[in-house]
Parts: structure tokens; C-alpha cells; sequence
């Protein structure tokens, strides 16, 4: 880079005349602060979080939590800002994070002592072999037996947990696979009958799912099906609770729901392609949403599944009951089948309802485990609860819920609250839990609690990811500023 342009000048300085250098100037005003452009702008942060991990050197992408020791958390992301910088991730264990007072340093036995500070973790293993950020992670159901690790330079690889009699845990690398340009979301299989499953959603539109066996040496990472029918990158994928069914958009606006294991073949009840029980594509005028679809969700009873997409659109769309023998409902014959809430019956395929509460984007969805809601975050930066038994009236619209910032996670706490506990991140640097019970018409907020900590309102953060287990006690974030913050409830 060339030295900065200067104009000739004589070297010597200039000097004051002596009557100039003894001349008083009246300050009218007072000090005046010197001009500081040179100097970086310090950001001051209000920090509610009992502990943190900061080893990452850019943002963290994805966030997972072990099924069994909640304690355990694995993150990724990327090395730098560079094209060429590798992916790296980590997994560290929050058990030695105490907890602060629940009451004021005034009801302490010496109020002046200190009050405990954030506490700083340190990884325990290391999760490398990545040429690209790290932009999915998953531990295996229903044990947590395996780390998944899904990459931007299309690699999946796969680390075994072991626990030894001190219950410490160790990772050891096992196999890697590279079928795919890119790997957006990891999603693993939660029922008991095939364990150790995941699925993958890629940059070219495949599907992909994985079983794991580390008994077999020769083949730990087995292909079980993979899925060729999105014309555009699959943006999200959710299987159904009972892990009959994997649910998969993109951004062509199309839906399959894929018959993985053939349960549904057994019972007659696929499309005429023999993959899958719902097939909708932006072809159906009233499926179709143009900009595409980027958020997935099976109720729990995996009746029906929610997909949400562009300027705000939710399209809900019932699944097949396996207790019967019907044919399903391919995206030609939904716009004539589809009658509202009560249509479907034992067939899959039928739209039950087109909601349109947002302005924008639907980046997540989320169901309840034990109330009929179902919640949506916009990139608006609004949350919508709706009320799936009636006809999914809208219950709460939190216009405001992140301010202006894109609303990037919702989840409810499925152990606490009897399922009207909702906690949300976003693109403010926040996350909120909100108590979503009463009436739509209620005056009252809805926000139970907020915790801050990360950078966010346009000053280069966000929050892009959470976990908090079942309880929902401890709140552990990925932020887009490189650091992950835990939070108490």
C-alpha cells in the first residue's frame, strides 16, 4: 500500500511570537473534551450472565446441548473473518458454574463483600477437521452417545462420547463423510427404535440421513436414505416427535415429509414417488411462497406440521394417521381437498391454514409440549403465538418482542411453566422468556424476564442460537460476537 499523500513543506517547526505565546484566551464555555476519532469507541455492556466461554475467534454458529448431561455444550463456528479460515468448534461443561445469590447484596452477612463474578470456562475438547465454519451441531438421541459435526465445506464428522468412573467425559474423533457442497442444519432422530440417527439439510437441495455404529469399524457412519427432490438449497428440517417422519423445505417453497423408515409405505400411505406422505411445491398457487420457506415444526401429537417462510407467510399442513389406510395428498390434489381445521382425516397433504400475522421472514417455529401454541419468530422482529384448537387464532403478537432486530430462535421450556414459557433470542444482542398465558385481548406484558450480555443493536452481535435443556434454568447462547454467555433463570 502506498504512504499517504503529503504537500512540501519547510521541515523546521513554527514558532510562536513571544506576545502571541503569552496571549490569554477566555474559556466562555468551560473545558472542552479533546476530539478522541482516533481512539476506538469503548461499548459498555450491561452483563447478566453467570459465566462465560470466549476461546472462539469469531462468531459461533450453532449451539448443542448433551441429552442426558445438560452440563455439556458444544459449539462451532469459524477461525476468523477470512475466506480461507478453517471451522472450529468446542465442548466445555457449565456443573462448576455457581449460581448467584437470589437475594441482595444487602441481605448478605457483609453487604460490602463482592459479589461473585462471571465465571470464566475452559474447553475440554477440541473439535477441528473443518476447511469451512462449522455451521451445525448435534448430539445423537437418545443417549448422547455421538457429536455430530456439520460444515460449509460439506463435511460430516462424528466424535463418540465416552464417561469414565469419575464421570469425566472424553471425545474421540470416528468418521467423516463429504456428500454434499454444504451442510446447513443436523437434526437427530428421536425415537428409541433407531438411535444414533441424524439428518443433514444441504446447499444442493439433498437430504441426507445417518446412522452411527461404532461396531462396525469398516462403516460407523451407514447411509440410510438420501433425498433428491428440492430444486434449491433445504433450509430446515424437523422430524416429527415419535420420529416416524422427517419434515424438509427450501428455498424452491417446496415441502416433503419423508417416509424414512417405510412406515407409512407399509400402510399405503406414500405419494407416487415412494418417499414421502406430504409432497407440496411452489407449483400450487396455494401452497407456494414466493421468496421460499426457511422454518419447519411437527406439532407433538405429529399431526400436522407448520412451515414458515418470506414476507411472513405460515402455511399449516396436516400428516397421515398410520392407524389407517389411506392415500395421501400430493400438492395437484390439495387445493381441492383442503376444508380448514377438520379436513385431512387419516390422509397427509391437506393445508389447513394460511396465516399471514408477520410482515416478514418466519426464521423459527415452535410448538408447545403440553399447551395448543404454536409460536413463530419474524425477522420483523415480532413474535406470533397462535392457538392450534382454534383454528389457529392468533393468541399474542408481540410486535416488539426483539425491537427492530430479526427474532432468530423461539423455543418453549417444556419442563417448567406447564408449557406457556417461551424463550426467544435475537438480533439485539437479548434474550427474553415470555409468559404467553391469558387472553389475546390481555393488556398485561408478556415478558417474564430478559438477560443481556452480548453485543447487538448494530453494533456487530446478536444472539444466533440457544440452549436451556428441559428446566430451562440455565440459558446458554451463541453470540455472533465470538463469545458464549450462560445465563440463570
Amino acid at each position: 500500500m502506498s504512504a499517504p499523500h503529503q504537500d512540501d513543506v519547510d521541515d523546521a517547526p513554527e514558532m510562536l511570537d513571544a506576545e502571541d505565546a503569552l496571549e490569554e484566551i477566555e474559556d466562555a464555555e468551560g473545558d472542552i473534551a479533546m476530539d478522541s476519532d482516533d481512539e476506538p469507541e469503548e461499548i459498555n455492556l450491561h452483563n447478566d450472565s453467570i459465566a462465560y466461554f470466549d476461546a472462539h475467534k469469531d462468531s459461533v454458529f450453532a449451539i448443542a446441548q448433551h441429552p442426558t448431561q445438560p452440563s455439556l455444550i458444544a459449539t462451532g463456528g469459524s477461525e476468523g473473518e477470512g475466506d480461507d479460515a478453517p471451522g472450529k468448534g468446542y465442548v466445555f461443561d457449565t456443573s462448576p458454574v455457581v449460581g448467584r445469590p437470589v437475594l441482595p447484596p444487602s441481605y448478605n452477612a457483609d453487604p460490602s463483600s463482592q459479589q461473585t463474578k462471571s465465571t470464566e470456562l475452559k474447553p475440554l475438547f477440541t473439535i477441528e477437521g473443518h476447511s469451512d465454519s462449522i455451521n451445525a451441531l448435534a448430539f445423537t438421541l437418545p443417549n448422547g452417545e455421538f457429536l455430530v459435526s456439520g460444515g460449509l465445506d460439506g463435511r460430516l464428522r462424528a466424535y463418540q462420547l465416552s464417561v469414565d468412573g469419575h464421570n469425566k467425559p472424553t471425545f474421540a474423533f470416528l468418521a467423516e463423510s463429504q456428500e454434499v457442497p454444504e451442510i446447513n442444519w443436523l437434526a437427530p432422530c428421536p425415537s428409541q427404535k433407531y438411535p444414533n440417527t441424524v439428518a443433514l439439510g444441504a446447499s444442493d437441495g439433498s437430504v441426507w440421513v445417518y446412522t452411527i455404529d461404532a461396531s462396525d469399524s469398516s462403516n460407523p457412519l451407514q447411509i440410510v436414505q438420501s433425498y433428491f427432490l428440492h430444486t434449491e438449497a433445504c433450509t430446515a428440517g424437523s422430524w416429527s416427535p415419535d420420529g416416524t417422519f422427517l419434515a424438509t423445505v427450501s428455498e424452491d417453497s417446496s415441502l416433503y415429509v419423508w417416509d424414512v423408515w417405510g412406515e407409512a409405505a407399509a400402510k399405503n400411505l406414500v405419494n407416487d414417488n415412494g418417499q414421502t406422505v406430504v409432497s407440496l411445491t411452489g407449483q400450487d398457487q396455494r401452497f407456494g411462497v414466493e421468496g421460499g420457506l426457511y422454518s419447519v415444526a411437527v406439532d407433538p401429537k405429529s399431526t400436522f406440521v407448520a412451515v414458515g417462510g418470506a414476507g411472513g407467510a405460515i402455511k399449516i399442513v396436516s400428516l397421515p394417521r398410520l392407524g389407517t389406510d389411506s392415500q395421501p395428498v400430493s400438492s395437484k390434489q390439495s387445493k381441492a381437498k383442503a376444508k380448514g381445521a377438520e379436513a385431512g382425516g387419516a390422509q397427509g397433504g391437506t393445508i389447513l391454514a394460511d396465516l399471514h400475522t408477520q410482515s416478514d421472514g418466519i426464521e423459527t417455529l415452535s410448538f408447545s409440549p403440553k399447551q395448543t401454541l404454536l409460536a413463530a419468530g419474524s425477522v420483523d422482529g415480532s413474535i406470533a403465538v397462535y392457538d392450534t384448537s382454534r383454528r389457529f387464532a392468533v393468541r399474542r403478537h408481540i410486535k416488539e418482542a426483539h425491537e427492530e432486530f430479526s427474532v432468530v430462535k423461539v423455543e418453549f421450556v417444556s419442563g417448567l411453566g406447564d408449557g406457556w414459557l417461551l424463550t426467544s433470542c435475537g438480533m439485539d444482542g437479548v434474550v427474553r422468556r415470555w409468559d404467553v398465558r391469558g387472553a389475546a385481548s390481555s393488556t398485561e406484558t408478556s415478558l417474564a424476564k430478559e438477560w443481556r450480555g452480548h453485543r447487538g443493536d448494530g453494533e456487530g452481535g446478536g444472539v444466533l442460537g440457544f440452549v436451556q435443556g428441559t428446566t430451562g434454568e440455565r440459558i446458554v447462547t451463541a453470540g455472533d460476537d465470538g463469545v458464549v454467555l450462560i445465563f440463570e433463570a
